[in-house]
């Protein structure tokens, strides 16, 4: 059962996001599939998962594409391979990205038990 926020307050709906657990969490690590994969699987949006092939649609990196390196729950982020930021001290590190600023171009489809819900659906 999804822990349901009733509150209209945008304080309430916010401190629900952030002090949701982590089983809750995962379902806002979804980004939208390209317009092919979304006709093919009859869906628009699917869980992001290390391995994916994600497009950055938002942000400084628009346009770039890459493999997903790391999925960050405790953040609701993700690490794309070739998206770095200069630190001060010259050392490059992933920049975190948001799953709504990315759209999945292709799927890693390693789990059987992935590819038997995406293609069910």
């Amino acid at each position: 059962m999804v822990n349901r926020v009733t509150s209209k307050q945008p304080r309430k709906q916010r401190k629900a996001r952030i002090d949701a657990p982590l089983h809750v969490r995962q379902k806002y690590l979804h980004a939208h599939l390209e317009k092919k994969l979304a006709d093919k699987y009859k869906r628009r949006r699917v869980q992001i998962r290390k391995g994916d092939t994600v497009k950055v649609l938002r942000g400084d990196s628009r346009n770039s594409e890459g493999k997903v390196a790391k999925v960050n729950l405790k953040d609701v982020s993700i690490e794309i391979d070739g998206i770095t930021v200069h630190k001060a001290d010259g050392s490059e590190v992933a920049r975190p990205v948001h799953p709504s600023n990315v759209m999945i171009t292709r799927l890693e489809l390693k789990d059987k038990l992935r590819t038997s819900k995406l293609e069910e659906g």
